[in-house]
């Protein structure tokens, strides 16, 4: 059940902006305890479960955490609201125009900086969540926590725990005119900065004439700043090989003070061409005191790393596997971890298994449910390695794995895998482009990696469970 919250954070300043902007559709935002009472109603967390028809006909399907809230004085809407750890999160952002008709999500401007803070105060309070007396106090701080988040209630830093814990604290603070809102803390000492550009492939084979795969690259530049000065000055650029995919669909961090308009407008939505923004990628930035994400990005790559192929057959009472994976010539073979798993489940615990591998080692997961091939820190010079096995299994039990898709013929082989000091799109950080504006000599240290993320190769004798087309 979610646990009672204390009253909520009412920003006046946005309230009044809401009725200047919606004009006749304002709704006003109601007491504390109706709008909890209607909003544990929406999510279907109130006592009364029976049938509500605005909220559980079948006509609405909900595809965000973006809800409408039924009020004395109308339909609420945007409540941006979820259920998290037995907590609901939850507020109302402005909507800087009328209400109707309905604006798309896509140009609500607080959608997005409400979300931010919504997750950032799930970070500060989910760790403590078992630990009654623990979540209580942190509950109990997020008030003044707040006040510095969310000053007259624009959201300007929503790394609730980089805050300080009480107003006196803020009051002591000296002040400091040219001090941004999002650096909350002074550094003292050597100036040093560390980026590292974390890559994710996530990837869906096939092995079939009629759907080859897909597969998509995002990347994102994690930065940290220790810099003494109230407003530090530093400039960041990623540079990419030659011939290399542009980088698109470009986020940056709203410390960002100026960027080339065409970097943001590069996107995969729309088919590669020669007026693609292909770089230099420069950032120049006034940094938080803490660890933050400088960009986000997408790129279209030719190849993924690793090709595979995988076939099931059922023989009788027994299914045999055979298992192909190619690394690509490209990609970097040193890995920190390299292994595939392939999971049984829905057929009861393997009984026997005989098996071949040309490379690795092959292991059977505790509730004997799920191989795991090892493939290691390398692939062999060839760059090929090859499972063949045959498998047969007992009953199943109550307590044994079950899951909706692998049931049947629509097996799957899962990849997991990093590699460090890569990335697949090339993009890296040259240190002496990093600059910083400030006296003495910066440390700079810069790191990347690649890691898998749901890379997944399905059967290939059976039909594929789902295709869809790159947008």
């Amino acid at each position: 059940e979610p646990l009672p919250l204390p009253p909520r954070r009412r920003f006046p300043t946005v309230e009044l902006r809401a009725e200047a902007f919606n004009g006749p559709t304002h709704v006003p935002v109601p007491s504390d305890g109706a709008f909890l009472k209607a909003l544990l109603l929406e999510l279907r967390l109130a006592e009364e479960q029976d049938f509500v028809e605005q909220r559980d006909t079948c006509t609405r399907i909900d595809r965000s955490s973006v809800r409408s809230v039924s009020t004395p004085a109308g339909e609420l809407w945007p409540v941006l609201a979820f259920h998290k750890g037995g907590l609901v999160y939850a507020c109302v952002p402005l909507v800087e125009g009328t209400l109707e008709p309905r604006p798309p999500l896509l140009t609500v401007t607080g959608l997005s900086q409400g979300l931010a803070l919504l997750l950032g105060i799930a970070d500060y309070v989910s760790p403590s969540r078992k630990n009654e007396a623990e979540l209580n106090a942190k509950v109990g701080q997020l008030r003044n926590l707040l006040i510095q988040a969310c000053p007259l209630g624009t959201p300007l830093n929503t790394n609730i725990r980089s805050l300080r814990g009480s107003l006196e604290d803020i009051q002591e603070m000296p002040a400091d005119q040219d001090r941004p809102a999002w650096r909350s803390g002074a550094y003292r000492g050597k100036p040093q900065v560390s980026v590292c550009i974390a890559e994710k492939v996530k990837c869906m084979q096939y092995d079939q004439r009629d759907g080859v795969g897909t597969w998509q690259v995002y990347g994102a530049v994690n930065c940290k700043c220790d810099i003494e000065g109230s407003a530090p000055n530093v400039a960041l650029s990623l540079s990419l090989p030659t011939n290399a995919p542009p980088l698109q669909d470009i986020v940056v961090h709203h410390c960002v003070t100026s960027v080339d308009p065409a970097m943001l407008l590069s996107t995969s939505a729309e088919p590669l061409h020669d007026s693609v923004y292909s770089g230099p990628y420069k950032f120049p930035f006034i940094p938080p005191s803490e660890s933050f994400d400088l960009c986000y990005y997408t790129a279209q790559v030719p190849v993924p790393p690793i090709l595979g192929c995988y076939q099931l057959v059922e023989e009788g009472s027994q299914i045999k596997i055979m298992v192909n994976l190619k690394l690509h010539e490209s990609i970097k073979n040193s890995f920190e971890y390299c292994e595939a798993r392939i999971p049984f489940f829905n057929r009861g615990p393997i009984a026997q298994l005989e098996y071949k591998v040309s490379y690795g080692q092959l292991d059977l997961s505790r509730e004997k449910s799920l191989l795991v091939w090892v493939i290691g820190q390398k692939f062999p010079k060839s760059l090929e390695v090859s499972l063949t096995g045959a498998v047969s299994f007992g009953t199943a039990g109550k307590e044994h794995p079950t899951d909706f898709v692998c049931t049947g013929n629509t097996a799957y082989v899962k990849l997991y895998f990093r590699i460090p000091d890569f990335t697949l799109t090339g993009c890296y950080v040259d240190q002496h482009s990093v600059q910083i504006f400030v006296p003495g000599k910066p440390k700079i240290t810069a790191s990347r990696e690649l890691i898998s993320s749901d890379y997944y190769i399905w059967n290939s004798k059976a039909p594929a469970p789902m295709v869809y087309k790159p947008l």
